[in-house]
């Protein structure tokens, strides 16, 4: 009787391994066939996530300044000019012997110069700055804005020694650019450059800021540039040059010339200068500004010595009769060391400061005068016409 339990036992023991090992091989070959709770396949290796359904994955983000254009490129209009020009097109109407008989009769002929330049609308009233050289002499002048409106604008001042011009429509339901604080642009921020280059309009351009406070280029009478590699080409004067925000920091005003081989120099008025040349002719009609007299130079340490002064530097070169410099005590060859206590940097420095001075203030001047420093006290007038 226990010889055939045993057997039995041995029998159904054997059947339950090799039953095990079907399922295992079974399983191995087909693993779809073992489901999770729910009814759900289980995974094969229960260690790996599925990946996730491609809806639901996070590209990583694209960089993009299109909500800078957005919030600034509406405001931003093209200007188109017309101007009379008048040109000598035969000096010598007798031939080759005209100059036996000298140009008693030149022949002119006029025709119509068409030009392109940008402005920036600055406020609901329709105010539109620009640079002046854009409009300058211009017998016609039209704006285009952005929504592909049109109209004629009325001159309200021009400021050529910062190189400015303040233009009005009448025009509702006007875009207005947000303005910046060109004194917190640095070397290096990402700045856009918007306008209407070679009639294209609504042109974006993007680079960096290569260098502020630029002088010296002989452009206008008041220099105090923002340089960028932003692209900026005939027609782009006059426009926007924005941060990476849309907000306004420089008007382009002018590039280095392509035919001297140099590319990716630009220049922009800083927001700053802007915002008070805007202020005073729309209040004024013309720019008030601060006056002492004095007419500064630059000179080299070499060219010092030879005038018998002490160092380099700013040198007072002239000053007006009767100025409140020369009356206050100033004169030709002081070095002008300080203004207010800031040190001067360079015969444009001083000019601009002073230039930004209240009419009416009063301004501590110190120069070095041979071997004695004076400090001076100067009453600032307002500057005269013409000057």
């Amino acid at each position: 009787m226990l010889k055939r339990l045993g057997r039995g036992l041995t029998f159904i023991a054997g059947s339950v391994v090799g039953g095990l090992a079907l399922a295992f091989v079974i399983v191995a070959l087909h693993p779809s066939l073992i489901r999770g709770p729910g009814g759900s396949p289980s995974p094969a290796h229960p260690a790996v996530a599925a990946p996730a359904p491609a809806e639901q994955r996070r590209e990583p983000p694209i960089a993009s300044y299109a909500a800078a254009v957005k919030r600034a490129a509406p405001a931003v209009v093209n200007i188109y000019t017309a101007r009379v020009v008048t040109e000598q097109v035969n000096p010598f109407p007798f031939g080759p012997f005209g100059e036996l008989f000298g140009n008693v009769l030149p022949e002119y002929r006029q025709r119509i110069q068409r030009s392109l330049g940008s402005g920036v609308i600055v406020d609901k009233q329709g105010h539109i700055v620009t640079n002046y050289h854009v409009i300058a002499n211009a017998a016609a002048i039209r704006v285009q804005l952005a929504d592909g409106r049109i109209a004629v604008p009325r001159i309200v001042g021009v400021d050529p020694d910062t190189d400015l011009a303040v233009l009005q429509i009448n025009l509702p339901n006007l875009p207005v650019i947000h303005f910046g604080h060109s004194g917190q642009v640095r070397v290096g921020d990402v700045v856009l450059a918007i306008g209407n280059p070679l009639g294209l309009s609504q042109t974006v351009t993007n680079g960096i800021v290569s260098a502020t406070g630029r002088a010296g280029l002989g452009i206008s009478t008041f220099e105090d540039f923002i340089q960028t590699d932003a692209p900026i080409n005939f027609g782009n004067s006059g426009g926007a040059l924005v941060n990476s925000n849309g907000d306004l920091i420089g008007i382009n005003t002018a590039i280095v010339a392509k035919s001297l081989g140099v590319t990716g120099i630009g220049f922009a008025i800083p927001v700053d200068m802007v915002r008070g040349v805007l202020h005073d002719i729309i209040k004024y009609g013309k720019v008030i500004r601060g006056w002492i007299g004095i007419v500064p130079e630059d000179i080299t340490d070499s060219e010092a010595r030879q005038a018998g002064l002490a160092h380099g530097g700013v040198v007072i070169a002239n000053l007006y009769a009767d100025s409140p410099a020369e009356q206050a005590g100033l004169k030709p060859g002081d070095l002008l060391l300080a203004i207010d206590q800031a040190p001067v940097k360079s015969a444009n420095d001083a000019r601009v400061r002073i230039a930004r001075m209240k009419p009416g203030s009063t301004v501590t001047v110190r120069v070095l005068r041979g071997t004695q420093a004076l400090t001076l006290t100067v009453h600032v007038k307002q500057q005269p016409a013409g000057l």
